[in-house]
């Protein structure tokens, strides 16, 4: 009878696969993503939100955007908090232009918003179309080193210097030699292709640190139990601030724009990479249903802010569980009882270090500068604008700035070459509006 029911919901004959063949590809994706359970809450917790609380939420997210995805689109896709997004969240929002995390949580609301209308009425695609290549790369590069640099300096790999602004770390030091050594388990375990080796090195370094004592005491506290009811999430849940983005819309457009900006290219990428593993796209290489995928995200998005977490997309690590063989909406389903159980382990991920997450940060920045390979580079204008945006993000420890420098940097080089008709009318008006903010201090 449920071998009936599932075989009628998700059409597995039609997608030659089977309801073993999903579940081992759910659980597969679940392995690859779960670091998310850690990260995210080590990210958004800097911006003085409640950690335990925090894991709740990016568990629930994450669950309830798999789920939604699965049932728009049957779709072997898997949804969480995204990284970069946590990221741009936490430093850009939160800690640069010091906005109140609820505030923050206001920006991410219209954000979904945004990025569901514009997918809805169709101009989503437009917008796509008319953003530079360079642009997109150059983004998804600096998000990808910024993501790194976070890692390198929380675990003390990366320090300031007041000669040089930044210098190499202690080593000697417990936690920053844990962690260099961990960063070198994990790429090693990547290049073998081992299922979960962002969670292993998590784990490897978690187990460790319980041996090393520090002045504070050990790097790894003891867990007070490995199994316990989920923290609440009374402090966030709908604490978002939706007055703040519209009083201080002045200094709070930007941020809603990069958001989307970033959103919108890195779900698409996402979708259409692990949609042509799977063999889901059609003759002419298109998603059939991308519609339905994006309003998909774009809505986990709103439910994200409301449950109080950064964006909630689409993960590339669905690309594990479609290498397993995942082909339907049931390797989602999977995926998302797991985010489910995993919440009744929250006292053990409270336990984990800061350090611990370094190695998934630095792999994490490693994936995202993949793009780089798809950039032309007999085209200057093209690699200028996307070196600026990939190198300014993580100086200048924000990813909006980056995003702004881009945009302008191209336009300009552009124009001044006398190449003015290979740019779009948005393109052109978004570099207008960015140097403007910049000329009259519009931050």
């Amino acid at each position: 009878m449920i071998e009936r029911f599932l075989e009628r919901t998700f059409s597995l004959s039609l997608h030659n696969t089977t309801i073993k063949t999903e579940v081992i590809a759910g659980l597969t994706t679940f392995a690859a993503m779960s670091y998310i359970l850690i990260v995210n809450p080590s990210i958004l917790g800097l911006s003085g939100m409640p950690v335990a609380g925090l894991i709740t939420v990016t568990a629930l997210a994450a669950c309830l955007g798999t789920l939604l995805m699965a049932w728009r689109t049957n779709y072997p896709i898997a949804m969480a908090p995204g990284m970069g997004l946590n990221a741009f969240f936490a430093f850009t929002i939160c800690m640069a232009r010091e906005i109140p995390w609820e505030a923050a949580l206001g920006i991410v609301f219209y954000n979904g918003v945004l990025f569901l209308l514009l997918t809805l009425s169709g101009l989503r695609q437009k917008i796509a179309g008319a953003i530079p290549a360079a642009l997109k790369i150059g983004v998804q590069c600096g998000i990808g080193l910024f993501i790194a640099f976070i890692g390198l300096k929380n675990a003390g790999l990366i320090v300031a210097n007041p000669a040089t602004f930044v210098a190499l770390g202690d080593l000697s030091e417990p936690a920053v030699l844990l962690a260099f050594i961990g960063i070198i388990v994990t790429l090693v375990l990547v290049s073998k292709n081992v299922t979960g080796a962002v969670l292993i090195s998590i784990v490897l370094l978690s187990v460790a640190g319980i041996f090393i004592s520090t002045e504070s005491g050990q790097l790894t506290p003891i867990p007070s139990a490995i199994v316990g009811l989920p923290a609440p999430i009374s402090e966030t849940f709908f604490a978002m601030d939706l007055l703040y983005p519209i009083v201080n819309f002045a200094t709070t457009w930007d941020l809603i724009f990069a958001l989307m900006f970033v959103n919108m290219f890195d779900t698409i990428g996402t979708l259409i990479g692990v949609s042509k593993r799977a063999n889901l796209v059609d003759d002419k290489g298109n998603l059939p249903k991308l519609g339905q995928a994006m309003s998909a995200d774009a809505s986990a998005g709103v439910i994200g802010a409301a449950l109080g977490t950064s964006p909630v997309t689409s993960y590339v690590e669905s690309a594990a569980g479609v290498a397993a063989g995942g082909r339907t909406g049931l390797t989602a389903v999977v995926v998302a009882i797991c985010f489910l159980l995993a919440l009744f382990l929250s006292p053990l991920m409270q336990a984990v270090p800061l350090m611990a997450t370094t190695p998934a940060l630095v792999m994490v920045g490693i994936f995202m500068m993949d793009a780089i390979k798809e950039l032309d580079f007999d085209d200057f204008p093209s690699v200028a604008t996307a070196t600026v945006a990939l190198i300014a993000m993580p100086l200048t420890f924000s990813i909006s700035e980056g995003i702004a420098l881009g945009f302008i940097v191209y336009v300009g080089m552009r124009v001044g070459i006398g190449e003015y008709k290979k740019v779009s009318m948005l393109t052109y008006l978004m570099a207008f509006v960015f140097l403007a903010r910049y000329l009259f201090d519009l931050k």
